[in-house]
């Protein structure tokens, strides 16, 4: 199961998880916005940096979700967040990195030669299986943890965020957090469809939550719709942009006809592709994905 693009989905949507993952967040928290960047000379990308407001000089966060070992992580990881500070260190105040593993098992062995930065305070390990007892962690953090829970047990915490988030979260949180942790069961059951997970989960598939109906309804009331249909306009930019980046990384560089096809998908297919994406390795399996479902 491939979880950075789990975790990535959730860190767009709300940056601040970041924060509550390594226990500081920041005044501005709110405003911060995760994407990708590039570095030129020489080229390469960086998937998870945590950019603070422009023409604010803040602090730029490098995220890392390691799943598997990579005994060499930390060199690529310091060496380019680096360069991409020392590129723009106009913009900013500082840098922070921080890398998210399931356990310390997967952490690298090779440690000693990065004590300092391991060590102080510009570098943050979170390791999920430390988190603590699911139920009592906030519900963004715990879907989080949702990831490593074994699948005998991962219905029943499941459930139980969904409960938390009715009772805690606005009708557009509960919307998020339930396409969240859908697709992480999805990702656990794969021989399930989404369908059966969601019916598993005890979601009803015929009507929306009556927080969202309500909530929707009330925004008519007000005279909020225009608003609201920018807001889904921006956050579907915000998806196809996601998913652009996540197949780049998986299969390569996406000529510009193929990028527009992956930008015509609805919001439906564009969560098929997120998870399909898991599966492919080069861009005939792209395009193969693409045609069946034109």
């Amino acid at each position: 199961m491939r979880r950075d693009p789990i975790f990535y989905r959730m860190f767009q949507r709300s940056p601040e998880l970041l924060f509550d993952l390594i226990g500081t967040r920041p005044d501005n928290a709110s405003d911060y916005r995760f994407d990708a960047v590039a570095v030129k000379e020489p080229k390469f990308e960086i998937d998870g940096v945590f950019l603070p407001p422009e023409l604010q000089q803040g602090v730029v966060y490098f995220c890392e979700v390691q799943f598997q070992k990579d005994e060499e992580l930390y060199e690529r990881l310091f060496g380019e967040s680096l360069l991409y500070f020392y590129r723009n260190s106009a913009k900013f105040s500082d840098w922070q990195a921080v890398v998210i593993y399931p356990s310390r098992t997967i952490e690298q062995s090779k440690v000693y030669p990065h004590r300092s930065l391991l060590n102080g305070e510009q570098v943050h390990r979170v390791y999920l299986d430390e988190l603590g007892d699911v139920q009592s962690l906030p519900v963004p953090v715990a879907a989080t943890v949702l990831t490593i829970i074994d699948p005998a047990e991962a219905p029943a915490v499941a459930r139980d965020l969904l409960a938390r988030t009715q009772q805690e979260f606005s009708a557009k949180e509960q919307k998020d957090m339930v396409d969240i942790v859908t697709s992480i069961m999805v990702y656990k059951f794969a021989n399930l469809s989404r369908s059966e997970i969601k019916a598993m989960l005890g979601l009803d598939l015929t009507k929306e939550p009556r927080a969202i109906q309500e909530a929707k309804q009330e925004g008519r009331e007000e005279g909020r719709e225009e608003g609201r249909q920018e807001e889904r306009v921006l956050a579907l930019q915000r998806e196809r942009s996601l998913i652009l980046r996540q197949l780049i990384r998986k299969i390569g560089g996406l000529d510009e006809l193929m990028r527009d096809r992956v930008r015509a998908l609805s919001v439906e297919h564009l969560e098929e592709l997120g998870e399909a994406l898991l599966e492919f390795e080069a861009i005939a399996d792209l395009e193969a994905w693409l045609s069946k479902l034109e």
